[in-house]
């Protein structure tokens, strides 16, 4: 209910930036895929499979890869963010750092939509919360249980300790006012 209660405000300001529909569109694909990330997070879990590679592979590869091709589709710029990363890739920029702070002070804030210029191009851009749930906990759980393949390949990963409804990070979508 609180997102459409900050779409319905939002609007109206954003109307000269973005239309509705492009907006509307952009909201559902990251309802989209932020339950194609808690499916096959759920179904990981359920199936006793060892946290490896190849499990990564299976569950949180195929939600980047997805975000990557809606955006090319639609002419977005989109990212998933955090800043607590595991790939420095998905370290935030200022104004997305500022809304994770925003996010973590209020844990009702599901989405924030922002006026805002990206490489010299006015747009919008849609942040979405991305919420810890018990199926993430394997890989983002406490640091001594973190798997191998995370150990050996992040050696700089900060994405570890989380618990159960702490914020984990946003999806990010910057749709440009003109193509």
């Amino acid at each position: 209910m609180k997102i459409l209660t900050l779409l319905a405000f939002a609007l109206p300001s954003l109307a000269q930036a973005q239309s509705g529909e492009t907006l509307g569109k952009a909201v559902a694909e990251m309802e989209r895929l932020d339950a194609l990330r808690s499916t096959l997070a759920a179904a990981f879990a359920q199936s006793g499979a060892p946290a490896n590679q190849k499990s990564f592979g299976e569950v949180c590869k195929p939600v980047g890869q997805s975000m990557q091709q809606g955006a090319a589709t639609n002419g977005w710029t989109a990212r998933q963010l955090a800043t607590r990363f595991r790939n420095p890739a998905n370290a935030p920029d200022p104004e997305a750092e500022a809304q994770l702070r925003r996010f973590q002070l209020d844990p009702l804030v599901r989405a924030v939509l922002l006026n805002t210029t990206m490489n010299g191009r006015p747009g919008v851009r849609y942040l979405r919360r991305i919420t810890v749930e018990s199926s993430c906990l394997r890989c983002h759980g406490n640091k001594a249980t973190r798997p191998a393949f995370v150990v050996e390949n992040y050696q700089q990963d900060r994405a570890y300790g989380f618990r159960v409804g702490d914020l984990r990070g946003v999806y990010s979508v910057f749709m440009p006012s003109t193509p």
